[in-house]
């Protein structure tokens, strides 16, 4: 397998997000149909800073979760493309566990794997990790289904 890097505008073009919900800002290495690894720099500037926790800025678990689906679905999107009329869903989460804090200037480093993976739906093991140690883990399952 052949891999991909993309930038802010190859990224754009395949997710629907956009900010402040734009959480990968780089991918850095993409095996069609079986890997990603991604980076998101984690800025002051971030919006849920102002409020988590305003003496003590540490990045949402839940914010963390989006950022290792939103590189999954790069995987999915680079490995499936839907169609015209369809999106990618965010549709679960399992062993879901968070193994330290992320604060603004770390960098975030996004790896998902396939588990397993059908026409419709997939199953991703990803990771979070700063400066080589594990900030979150969880399995992640995505489907497409129709646009709204």
């Amino acid at each position: 397998m052949s891999e991909l890097a993309y930038d802010i505008r190859k990224i754009m073009a395949a997710l629907p997000h956009r900010y402040p919900f734009m959480l990968v800002d780089r991918v850095l290495t993409l095996e069609v149909g079986r890997r990603i690894r991604a980076l998101k720099n984690v800025t002051i500037n971030e919006p849920f800073f102002q409020g988590h926790f305003p003496d003590l800025p540490v990045m949402p678990g839940v914010i963390m979760l989006e950022a290792m689906g939103q590189a999954g679905g790069l995987l999915v999107l680079a490995s499936h493309q839907p169609a015209e009329n369809e999106l990618l869903y965010f549709t679960g989460m399992d062993r879901v566990r968070f193994r330290r804090p992320v604060v603004p200037g770390d960098q975030l480093i996004l790896e998902a794997r396939f588990l397993n993976f059908r026409t419709r739906a997939a199953k991703i093991a990803a990771t979070a990790t700063v400066e080589g140690q594990l900030a979150a883990e969880a399995e992640l399952m995505a489907t497409f289904g129709g646009k709204p």
